[in-house]
Formats: C-alpha cells, structure tokens, sequence
C-alpha cells in the first residue's frame, strides 16, 4: 500500500514570511524531496479583460483565486498523481501560458495568504501553521517584494494595501488563525520555531513509513 504523503501548510498575511518558513522547510526536508506548492500560482486567468480592468481586481479576496482546481491539483499530488501547476505573471496580472509540472512526493509544502479560508483545502492539510508578524513589518516587506520583482510602483503599492490587503488580511486572513496547529511568530527569522517544524514533520514522516 503506498503511503499518504505528509501536507504542511503554511499561511499567514502578505510580507509575513510564510513563503520563507516553507523554502526553509524545503531546504531542512530535502532528504524526502519535498515539494512546495504555492496558493498564489492559482490566481485566476484574466486573459479576456484588458489590462486597466486587471490591475482592479481586488487579489486579497478569495474570489481571486480559481479554489477548485487548486484543490483539485493538490488531491492529485496527495493521490500519488503528477499535475501541470499553472504560473501567474504578476506583471499582466493574468495567467501565464506556460506550465509547470510538479511530480508527487512524500512531503507537500502548500503556502498562501488565503490557504486555511477554504474548509476543502484544510481538510487536506496534516499539519497547519500560522506565519504571525507585525502589520507595518508586513506592509514594509510587500513594499520591497511588489517594487523590486513585480514591476509596482511605491504609490500602487501603497494604494492597493490600504484599499484591499489590510482590509482583507483582517476580514479573510487573520481570522484563520484559529484553524493553526502551530502558531510561529516573526516568520522566517524564528529558527527555533523553524527547527521545531522540521522535528515535527520529520516525526510524521517516520511514524508513516513504520505504519
């Protein structure tokens, strides 16, 4: 009988470090080949309108993201079966063309703002973790990230957080934080809890395989 991989997921607010305690997960868990499964991949496609109408979707709300193939592909993954990961160009704000594909593994890492919003996909999480920072360490973080790697602007950045990130981050994601098995302060600086979270998968790992 083929064992079900172990599901680590990985949420909390935009800028709070939860895509760097999943990187860390990956690098600390290679021996297991682990794969990261991001939420922010399954945006959804917004090819058919023009650009102007894009850049005012509100992408803090969970409506932006296209929930069911998400769930879909990563029951695929938890069923031993490969997927092709779509890819989102932030730049256009619509989905890119191309794909990604993604083999299962014995250890999925899933991150994403909104990922404990969704009761389908908590259910499918073994182990949920929640990313807790500071909200002007956040914003300050998602300044830096949209300016340098998403081709933002200071001022679009700081509009688009004040008119949806921080409202949604306290109608959507905040909340959610309830749902966490482990709660880990200050994002991906806190090595101890790092440290923790890898015994922890680790020992999940081992009592699987000695099933």
């Amino acid at each position: 009988m083929v064992k079900k991989p172990l599901v680590i997921g990985i949420t909390g607010g935009s800028g709070s470090g939860k895509t760097t305690v999943s990187q860390a997960l990956v690098k600390r868990l290679a021996i297991h080949n682990p794969i990261l499964l991001q939420q922010d991949s399954y945006y959804r496609d917004q090819s058919d309108k023009p650009m102007a109408e894009r850049a005012l979707v509100n992408y803090d709300h969970p409506d932006s993201f296209e929930t069911d193939l998400f769930v879909s592909d990563l029951a695929q993954l938890i069923d031993h079966h490969a997927i092709d990961k779509p890819v989102y160009d932030y730049a256009h704000h619509t989905r890119a063309k191309e794909t990604i594909h993604v083999r299962p593994a014995d250890v999925i890492i899933v991150d994403g703002v909104l990922l404990f919003n969704d009761r389908r996909v908590r259910d499918l999480l073994d182990l949920k973790v929640y990313v807790d920072t500071d909200d002007d360490i956040r914003f300050i973080r998602r300044l830096q990230r949209d300016t340098r790697e998403r081709g933002r602007t200071v001022d679009g950045v700081i509009e688009q957080y004040l008119a949806t990130v921080k409202p949604m981050h306290h109608q959507f994601v905040e909340p959610t934080k309830r749902y966490a098995d482990i709660i880990v302060p200050e994002g991906g600086q806190n090595f101890v809890a790092i440290d923790m979270l890898m015994n922890q998968a680790l020992a999940i790992v081992a009592a699987q395989k000695d099933r």
